[in-house]
């Protein structure tokens, strides 16, 4: 390779202008280094899968609600940013929790944490929450899942019914908004927290057990990659979330097998983790081309970088560009009755 194209594109300093919109400040990131590029990439990746006949798959990790992540998440949902979203149980719990009309309060590290348990106080980082508050939402998702059949509900299921169930609070959130839009949540952990919590307290109550079909939904999601003309993959953090959306390509490569998937086409990661550990969460999308799970020609970046700095930004200059970016078609899902996608 010659020399002068390692040298063909010199980088800009990056120019102040009073009166930028977000989403030019993104484009004018595109010419400094590091992870600041990185985010206007990540930018420049979503407008693209948003211009192109793709299904927008988002996993959610971390502790974003409670960080006061939840309506900008809302807010993908509703103008259809986003088609589908796979998070945490703690995610949507606190969503719940938000809901029902509770809060999370600004606190800090250094505390004595003791005192706080001896207070009922529950801390995450930075961030507190009443402990009999969230006895009360427990205790709601409890009652909830008391007044549903006796029978197997998928985990995309149960929570589209719950969102319908909180439609007519006055706090908009994940699960209300998916309900509304009909964009299916699918929480493959959802025993792995207080929603968890809530259904072995029904258990205790009642002497009935609450079970999860997290294998039927593994075939829905490998449905929506193979009715899709492609896909794009947005990750907020990692674990369980990003691993469950990347799966679905070897799924559904085992569903039709004589048929060749090219992997997710879009790939983007906001996260805080490096790869050397091994561990999902820091693992590179070059790494999971080597598994079909990436398509070998996608558009991919990581982001190396807070999502509680990275989404404010990255959102707010998708809605400065919201009318240019409107999707001429997007997949619609059947959620009331035997789940179906209609690309």
């Amino acid at each position: 390779m010659k020399k002068h194209s390692y040298t063909d594109t010199p980088t800009c300093p990056f120019e102040v202008s009073p009166d930028s919109s977000v989403a030019s400040v993104l484009e004018r990131m595109k010419g400094i280094s590091f992870q600041g590029r990185s985010l206007a990439r990540a930018f420049d990746i979503w407008c693209r899968a948003l211009r192109d006949d793709c299904t927008i798959l988002l996993g959610v990790a971390g502790a974003m609600v409670p960080a006061g992540m939840r309506t900008i998440i809302a807010y993908l949902i509703q103008n259809r940013f986003v088609d589908c979203v796979v998070t945490t149980g703690a995610n949507l719990f606190h969503d719940c929790h938000e809901t029902l009309g509770f809060r999370h309060f600004q606190g800090t590290p250094d505390v004595r944490d003791a005192e706080l348990c001896t207070l009922r106080i529950d801390r995450i980082y930075d961030t507190f929450a009443k402990d009999d508050e969230f006895e009360r939402t427990d205790r709601y998702i409890a009652d909830f899942a008391s007044g549903l059949e006796h029978r197997p509900y998928t985990t995309r299921e149960f929570l589209h019914l719950l969102g319908k169930q909180l439609a007519d609070r006055p706090e908009q959130g994940m699960l209300t908004s998916a309900s509304q839009a009909g964009v299916p949540i699918y929480c493959p952990a959802i025993a792995d927290s207080s929603i968890g919590i809530a259904l072995a307290a029904y258990l205790v109550a009642t002497g009935r057990s609450f079970t999860f079909d997290v294998v039927t939904e593994l075939n829905e999601l490998a449905e929506i990659a193979l009715k899709s003309a492609g896909t794009a993959v947005i990750f907020i953090g990692g674990g369980t979330p990003k691993n469950y959306i990347q799966q679905l390509q070897i799924t559904a490569s085992l569903l039709e097998p004589d048929r060749e998937l090219e992997g997710h086409r879009y790939a983007i990661q906001f996260t805080t983790d490096s790869p050397q550990w091994g561990g999902l969460s820091g693992c590179t999308f070059k790494e999971g081309k080597s598994w079909g799970k990436i398509s070998a020609e996608a558009h991919a970046v990581i982001c190396f970088c807070d999502a509680t700095i990275a989404l404010p930004i990255v959102v707010s200059g998708l809605a400065d560009r919201a009318d240019e970016l409107r999707r001429k078609r997007v997949p619609r899902f059947d959620l009331d009755g035997d789940f179906a996608i209609h690309p």
